[in-house]
């Protein structure tokens, strides 16, 4: 088997390349910097720039299985230039792969696309799993479901797709993991609004391991990336307190405070959004990080 991934410099590419070269799996790459080519061991990297429509063709020479990892961070302050380049930069890369396949001759039966929760409404009782219809209306929300449409064309090629609605990953090596830890180890943690928002989450381990989980079975559909146990922003808090034996004696921010700040993008850390990963488990897949406190004791210790 061979797997082109897209977006393989970041937190989850860097990761999932690491397990599936460790696995003796083939793989190449795409990239918008020509200075990381050949950068990445045990790999093959092949230059793209979506934004001009180009393409190094020979990236899918021999790929069965493509994972679209693309796409600009939604952790920046997101102004209405750079909201243009978070959508622009999943669909133009989607649109990008789409118009290769469609136009060249190739053996690729599969593409798994990364997607998010951000999807789903605000809510503090619903339980969300993957037949839910109670999509949110901001910007999030229509971004991924801008992106799943544009993923979905792919079918049209007589090629499986499948996406998995990515929570918060939990990651050592940056991620919102690190920006959670720098008050809390300065003594400055606190939760954030009421406390009370679910946050659904997913250790990076486990999720590289879904990528392929679902690559090796050639599964079909949406599925839930996230942990079996979501957490409240309070619990997440502690637990990183915890584990980093660190006192939490702050009031919590207030969301108002948190608007001010982070402006739109406030909605990323006071939305709650509790998430079922029920669907993936019933395929076989085992999370190795169940509860959160296994998983910070993995990457804060």
């Amino acid at each position: 088997m061979k797997i082109l991934i897209t977006g393989a410099t970041g937190l989850v590419g860097r990761e999932l390349i690491r397990l599936l070269t460790s696995k003796n799996i083939k793989v190449n790459y795409l990239t918008t910097r020509k200075a990381v080519v050949n950068s990445i061991p045990n790999c093959s990297g092949f230059y793209w720039n979506p934004k001009t429509s180009d393409i190094d063709a020979s990236c899918i020479n021999g790929v069965d299985k493509i994972i679209h990892l693309a796409g600009a961070s939604v952790a920046k302050r997101w102004t209405e230039s750079y909201k243009k380049e978070i959508l622009s930069s999943r669909v133009q890369t989607t649109q990008t792969l789409y118009n290769l396949l469609k136009n060249s001759n190739h053996c690729v039966t599969q593409i798994v696309s990364a997607s998010a929760i951000g999807v789903y409404e605000h809510s503090f009782t619903t339980v969300y799993d993957e037949t839910s219809s109670k999509f949110g209306t901001g910007f999030l929300a229509e971004v991924v479901k801008l992106w799943e449409a544009e993923i979905d064309q792919f079918s049209e090629l007589n090629i499986t797709v499948s996406k998995l609605r990515i929570g918060l990953v939990l990651s050592e090596n940056g991620g919102a993991l690190s920006e959670l830890v720098k008050p809390i180890k300065m003594g400055l943690g606190s939760s954030i609004a009421t406390g009370n928002q679910m946050v659904s989450w997913v250790h990076v381990k486990d999720l590289s391991k879904m990528f392929l989980h679902v690559v090796a079975h050639n599964l079909e559909g949406v599925y839930n990336a996230t942990a079996p146990i979501s957490v409240t922003n309070r619990e997440l808090t502690k637990a990183i307190a915890h584990q980093l034996h660190k006192p939490l004696f702050l009031p919590n921010i207030p969301k108002l405070v948190m608007r001010l700040i982070l402006g739109e993008m406030h909605i990323m850390i006071c939305d709650s959004q509790n998430v079922s990963s029920k669907k993936i488990l019933s395929t076989g897949f085992h999370f190795k990080y169940n509860d959160i406190h296994t998983a910070l004791k993995s990457l804060l210790a």
